[in-house]
């Protein structure tokens, strides 16, 4: 096994040599080329020699002369500052492995009008398309949790933007002076928006807070003329009242907008700091509405498997497609003569379909351990190292564990060391109810190996 994890080592540390180096080589590149045809010819040539490409900070800033680009398949990060002020940059197609957008990376691109983000995508970086004035609509797909602060900041003749179902938190300023947005469609798990999020969208008149959201940022809807509020939040908490220069709406929607809360909620809201000062408030689910909250099914949690080296995503609810992003933490560069290899793949899952609600997130951590611990060492020749997948997956406190042979020990430690449970492997699967709490990060000891995991 040890042989492996070096030859893993020196292969993923000639895989980093070979991109700095391609790094160098793509800015002498640009600064030397004009051509954006000759350039994009090269550019897709050399990525496609790599399996695992990072785009690193200020790759292609400033290339001027870029119109169009398509981020293979390879790439699974996009850098700070990546594309930031390519001012000629109109198209760009990014692949179905980019699981990041950092901080910046298209900011400043003010003649972008076309990009698609990939359902891979977890999290928005912080100003990522800042200043992209020329976007007219945005589709952030059900796969982002996070959208930073100021990630579409002044993107002035954005008229429409869909938010999906995973999103939990719109960040300050995020969508502040797109003065062209006309519609906005929050995702259902959105928890908090950010202080600004929607400052200056001027042209937009109606909003729709879905029942998950516990936090609205001071100024969030501040200058903004809205005439039709609808907020499905069953229970709300204070926003900043209109009295104050930080108010969370605009003194013309607190005072000209009309706000439909959920049916039996009309005491509590007129009860509420902030809520309470709107001077219209209506049950019901908008103009239109017959008073009811609509009801929205929910796709069932899917399970995952592991057989013969594939992944297994089970829903039981029909017609349902599972939405995976797998990482690897030994993905990434070092520094030091020793470094310790987990060899585990980190799994987050999820089930869609259409008219339905995105299910809860289910995750899980694929490991080996080593059959014969024997083989393990150094020697002239690649050895055949006998390895047994392991799958844990956890609800809450309890853990579930498959592939494990019958009466294998299994520890559970807490982040002190202290013993959180304990079992024997019993018939491939075995449940261990621990004393974790949500949120925690255990170390699961199974044999000689230990695996960290986070209950969630």
């Amino acid at each position: 096994m040890k042989e492996f994890l070096l030859l893993f080592l020196f292969y993923t540390f000639i895989l980093y040599i070979d991109i700095f180096f391609y790094y160098i080589y793509i800015k002498i590149y640009l600064v030397k080329n004009t051509d954006s045809f000759k350039i994009f010819k090269k550019i897709i040539k050399l990525f496609n020699k790599f399996k695992y490409i990072i785009l690193f900070k200020r790759s292609f800033e400033k290339c001027s002369s870029l119109v169009s680009f398509s981020i293979p398949n390879s790439v699974i990060s996009i850098g700070e500052y990546a594309f930031g002020g390519c001012t000629g940059l109109i198209s760009v197609s990014i692949g179905n492995s980019v699981t990041d957008i950092k901080d910046c990376a298209f900011s400043g691109c003010i003649n972008l009008s076309s990009i698609n983000i990939p359902n891979s995508v977890i999290s928005i970086g912080f100003g990522a398309f800042g200043m992209c004035k020329n976007l007219v609509s945005m589709n952030i797909p059900n796969s982002v949790v996070y959208i930073r602060d100021q990630a579409f900041e002044d993107c002035s003749r954005l008229a429409t933007v869909n938010i999906g179902n995973s999103v939990t938190y719109i960040g300050s300023y995020s969508f502040a002076w797109c003065s062209s947005l006309t519609s906005v469609s929050i995702g259902k798990c959105v928890t908090s928006i950010g202080d600004n999020a929607f400052y200056g969208c001027k042209e937009l008149t109606s909003v729709t807070i879905p029942n998950s959201v516990i936090s609205i940022g001071k100024r969030a809807f501040e200058n903004v003329n809205l005439s039709t509020v609808i907020t499905l939040i069953e229970n709300p908490s204070e926003i900043v009242s209109k009295a104050s220069e930080n108010r969370t709406f605009s003194l013309n929607t607190f005072n000209n907008a009309t706000l439909y809360v959920p049916v039996g909620s009309l005491d509590k809201y007129m009860n509420t700091v902030g809520w309470r000062d709107f001077l219209f408030i209506e049950e019901g689910t908008g103009p239109n509405g017959d008073g009811e909250t609509p009801e929205t099914k929910k796709c069932t949690k899917p399970t995952i498997s592991y057989q013969n080296g594939k992944l297994i995503f089970n829903c039981a609810t029909e017609g349902a497609v599972c939405q995976s992003t797998i990482t690897d933490p030994d993905i990434t560069t070092y520094s030091g003569n020793e470094v310790q290899l987990g060899v585990t793949y980190n799994i987050r899952a999820y089930a869609t379909k259409e008219g339905y609600e995105n299910s809860d997130v289910v995750t899980a951590t694929l490991c080996w351990i080593d059959v014969e611990p024997k083989t393990e060492g150094i020697t002239n020749n690649v050895a055949s190292v006998r390895a047994q997948p392991i799958l844990i997956q956890n609800n809450g406190s309890t853990l579930t564990i498959s592939g494990i042979d019958n009466e294998t020990t299994i520890n559970v430690y807490n982040v002190m060391g202290r013993i959180a449970g304990s079992a024997k492997g019993s018939l491939g699967t075995t449940i261990i109810d621990t004393s974790l709490q949500i949120g925690e990060i255990g170390i699961v000891k199974i044999g000689n190996k230990t695996i960290k995991i986070q209950i969630k």
